[in-house]
C-alpha cells in the first residue's frame, strides 16, 4: 500500500475509534470504576476484536458471520452482559469523602482479554465500517500477504494510540470527582452510558 493511502486510512479508523460507542465506554467505565490496573488486557481484547472483523472484511468473509448467527449472538449477548454488570457496579457503588482508590479486586488478565473481545466481537457494526472503509484504499480482491500486515499493523497502532488516550484521560478525570456528590454523579452518568451500550449491542 502507498504510505499516503496508509495514513488516510490510519486517520478514518482514529475518528471511528474515538467516537463514543460500546468499546469506548466500556473502556471509560471500567477505568473510572476500577482504575487503569488491568486496562490493558481489556482494551488488548478489544483491539483484537477489531483485528478479527478487519481479518473477516479482507477475506470477504461475511457470509461467516451470517452462517454462524447464533455464535455471535451468544458473543453478542455476553459482552451486554458485561456491560450491564458494570453499569450496575457503577450506579451502585458507595462514595465517600476520602480519596479515590480504585478497586483493586485481583482478575484474570485472560478473563479481561477475552471479556474486551466479546464485547467487540459482540458487535458485527465493526466489520460494515470495516467493509465500507478499505475498498478506498485497497482492492480485496487482489491482497496479498505483504497489504494485509500493513493494515493489521496499522490497525493495532491506531486502536493503540486511540485507547491509550482514552485510558490516560479517563485515569486522570478520576481525580476530578473527588468529592462524593461529583462522585455520585460520575457513576450514575457513566452507568447510564453503559446500559446504553448494552441495549445497542443487543438491538445491533
Amino acid at each position: 500500500m502507498l504510505p499516503a493511502s496508509l495514513l488516510i486510512y490510519m486517520g478514518f479508523l482514529a475518528i471511528a475509534a474515538a467516537t463514543p460507542g460500546p468499546a469506548v465506554a466500556a473502556i471509560l467505565a471500567r477505568v473510572l470504576g476500577r482504575g487503569h490496573v488491568g486496562a490493558v488486557a481489556f482494551t488488548t481484547g478489544i483491539a483484537c476484536g477489531d483485528l478479527v472483523w478487519l481479518t473477516f472484511s479482507i477475506l470477504g468473509l461475511t457470509v461467516i458471520a451470517h452462517a454462524f448467527q447464533s455464535v455471535f449472538l451468544v458473543i453478542r449477548y455476553a459482552g451486554a452482559s458485561y456491560l450491564l454488570y458494570l453499569a450496575w457496579r457503577l450506579w451502585s457503588a458507595p462514595v465517600r469523602a476520602t480519596e479515590i482508590a480504585a478497586d483493586r479486586t485481583a482478575e484474570s488478565r485472560l478473563r479481561l482479554f477475552l471479556t474486551g473481545l466479546s464485547i467487540n466481537l459482540g458487535n458485527p457494526k465493526v466489520m460494515v465500517f470495516y467493509l465500507a472503509l478499505l475498498p478506498a484504499f485497497v482492492d480485496l480482491a487482489r491482497i496479498d500477504v505483504l497489504s494485509y500486515a500493513e493494515l493489521i499493523l496499522a490497525t493495532s497502532l491506531t486502536l493503540t494510540f486511540v485507547f491509550g488516550t482514552y485510558i490516560a484521560a479517563a485515569s486522570r478525570a478520576r481525580g476530578l470527582f473527588a468529592r462524593p456528590k461529583a462522585r455520585c454523579v460520575l457513576n450514575r452518568a457513566t452507568g447510564g452510558v453503559m446500559a446504553g451500550a448494552a441495549a445497542a449491542i443487543v438491538a445491533g
